[in-house]
C-alpha cells in the first residue's frame, strides 16, 4: 500500500506529466462526448441507409476525398510544432511569424491542387469504389471539404504550438454536435445519402473555420497584429524545414497506402456490404483508440521538449507512464468490446450488422498495440529522425498491400482484418525498437 502510495505521488509530482495530462484533458473530454456522438450518428446512418449505403458513404465518397487531401498535401501541422514551438521557445518572434506565414501559404496552395485533382478523379473513383458512375457529383460535392480546410494543418499547429489544445478540444466537440444533430434530422425525415453527405461537410467546414480563426487569434496575442507581414527571408533554413516536411509528408503517403487506404481496397475488389462490415468494425475499434489519440500531441511536444533538454530520464519516465495509462484503458475497453460486441452490433445496429463482430475482434489486436505504444513515431521525430517511421511503414506496408490483392479477393472482409491488424503489430514494434535504441544511446553517450 506504501509503495502504491508513493507511486502515485510521484506521478502527481510529475510536471511533465501533468502537463500532457492537462492539455489531454481538453482534447479527452470534447472526444468522449464526440465519440458517443459519432457512435449514435453511426447506427442512424446504418439504418437509414443500411450497409451497402453506410460502406458507399462511409467507406467510398469521405475516405476518397479525404485520403487525395492526405496523398497531395504535406502533415503541416508536425512541422509548425517543432520550427514554431523552437522559435517561440527561444523567444526569436519574427521567425515565429515567417514559419506560420510560410507554412500556411504553402498549405493552401496544395490543398487547391488537392481539390482539382480530386475533381479530375471523381469519375473514375465512382467506377471503382462506388461502383456507379452516377455518383461522381457525391465525390465532387465531399471534396469541398478540402477548400473549407484550406490552411486546417497550420492551424492546429498553431494551436498545438501555443499550449491552446483546449480551443481545439472545443472545436471538435461542436464539429460533432452539429454533424450529430444534422445526420438524426436526416434520419427522422427518411432523407437518402447527399442528406448525410451534406451534414460531414457542414461539420468540416465550421471545424476549418473555427480552427483557422483561433490559430489567428493567437498568433496575434503571441507575435503581434502585424506577424502575417513579417518576410519570409527571415527563414534561411528553409532547405532543412522542407526537408523535414517532404518526410512527414512522405509518412502520410505511406500511411495513407498501407493504413487509411483499406476500406477503399476492399471496397475495389468486394462488395459494398462487406465495405460496410469492415468500416464498423473499424469505427468501434476507434471508439477504443478516441480517448488515446489525444495523449499522442500534448506527449510529442513534451517529447521534443525533454529531448531538446537532453532531460533523458524524464523522456523514459514520461513513455512508461503514458503507456501504462494508455494499456489499462485499452485492456478494459477492448477487453469490454470482445466480451459484449457479439449481443451489442446486431442489437444497435441490426441484425444484419452481425458479421461486423468478427473484424472487429481481429482489428482490435492490431489497434490495442497501436495505442499502447502510440508515443512510436512522435519519439522519433523528437530526436528529428522522421525517416525511420517511414521506412518501417514502407516496407511491412509493401508487403501488407501484397497480401491484400492477394488473399482478400478470395477471403474478403475478414481477411483484410487480419492483414491490417498485422501491419500494425510488425510495424508499430519495429519503430518503438528503433525509438527506444535511439533514447538508450543517447542517455549513455551524454
Amino acid at each position: 500500500m506504501n509503495s502504491l502510495r508513493r507511486r502515485i505521488a510521484s506521478w502527481r509530482a510529475d510536471n511533465i506529466l501533468r502537463r500532457v495530462v492537462r492539455n489531454s484533458g481538453y482534447l479527452f473530454s470534447s472526444t468522449t462526448i464526440s465519440a458517443a456522438l459519432s457512435f449514435a450518428q453511426g447506427i442512424f446512418v446504418v439504418r437509414l441507409l443500411g450497409m451497402g449505403g453506410y460502406g458507399l458513404v462511409s467507406g467510398a465518397i469521405i475516405l476518397f476525398a479525404s485520403n487525395v487531401n492526405r496523398l497531395l498535401s504535406f502533415r503541416m501541422s508536425e512541422v509548425v510544432v517543432k520550427y514554431l514551438g523552437e522559435a517561440l521557445a527561444e523567444e526569436k518572434l519574427e521567425r515565429a511569424a515567417a514559419i506560420a506565414k510560410g507554412i500556411g501559404l504553402v498549405e493552401a496552395v496544395t490543398s487547391v491542387i488537392a481539390y482539382l485533382v480530386l475533381l479530375a478523379l471523381t469519375p473514375w473513383a465512382a467506377r471503382t469504389f462506388a461502383k456507379d458512375p452516377s455518383t461522381a457529383p457525391l465525390f465532387a460535392f465531399y471534396g469541398l471539404s478540402l477548400l473549407s480546410n484550406l490552411i486546417f494543418e497550420t492551424s492546429t499547429g498553431v494551436l498545438q504550438a501555443t499550449d491552446r489544445f483546449d480551443r481545439v478540444a472545443v472545436i471538435n466537440l461542436v464539429q460533432s454536435i452539429i454533424t450529430a444533430v444534422m445526420v438524426f434530422v436526416d434520419f427522422l425525415l427518411k432523407r437518402g445519402v447527399m442528406d448525410i453527405l451534406t451534414a460531414y461537410l457542414v461539420g468540416k467546414t465550421f471545424t476549418g473555420i473555427a480552427v483557422i480563426y483561433f490559430a489567428v487569434r493567437e498568433l496575434n496575442k503571441r507575435l503581434g497584429k502585424g506577424w502575417a507581414r513579417a518576410p519570409l527571408r527571415q527563414l534561411t533554413d528553409w532547405r532543412s524545414i522542407g526537408g523535414f516536411a517532404i518526410n512527414t509528408n512522405l509518412n502520410g503517403t505511406v500511411n495513407l497506402f498501407v493504413r487509411d487506404n483499406a476500406p477503399l481496397y476492399l471496397t475495389a475488389l468486394r462488395s459494398l456490404t462487406e465495405v460496410g462490415y469492415f468500416k464498423l468494425a473499424l469505427n468501434l475499434v476507434n471508439m477504443v483508440a478516441l480517448p488515446i489519440e489525444p495523449f499522442i500531441w500534448p506527449t510529442y511536444a513534451e517529447l521534443a521538449r525533454s529531448i531538446a533538454l537532453h532531460q533523458w530520464q524524464e523522456t523514459k519516465r514520461l513513455l512508461r507512464r503514458v503507456s501504462a495509462i494508455a494499456g489499462g484503458w485499452t485492456l478494459a475497453a477492448g477487453g469490454a468490446l470482445v466480451a459484449f460486441g457479439w449481443w451489442i452490433v446486431p442489437f444497435v445496429y441490426g441484425a444484419s450488422a452481425a458479421p461486423a463482430y468478427f473484424s472487429l475482434v481481429i482489428l482490435l489486436i492490431g489497434f490495442g498495440v497501436a495505442n499502447i505504444f502510440h508515443w512510436n513515431r512522435p519519439l522519433l521525430l523528437a530526436f528529428g529522425q522522421p525517416g525511420f517511421p517511414l521506412m518501417a511503414m514502407t516496407v511491412v506496408g509493401a508487403v501488407e498491400i501484397a497480401l491484400i490483392f492477394l488473399l482478400v479477393p478470395r477471403f474478403g472482409y475478414l481477411a483484410e482484418s487480419a492483414i491490417v491488424s498485422g501491419f500494425f503489430v510488425v510495424a508499430i514494434g519495429w519503430i518503438v525498437w528503433r525509438g527506444l535504441t535511439v533514447l538508450h544511446q543517447k542517455e549513455i553517450s551524454a
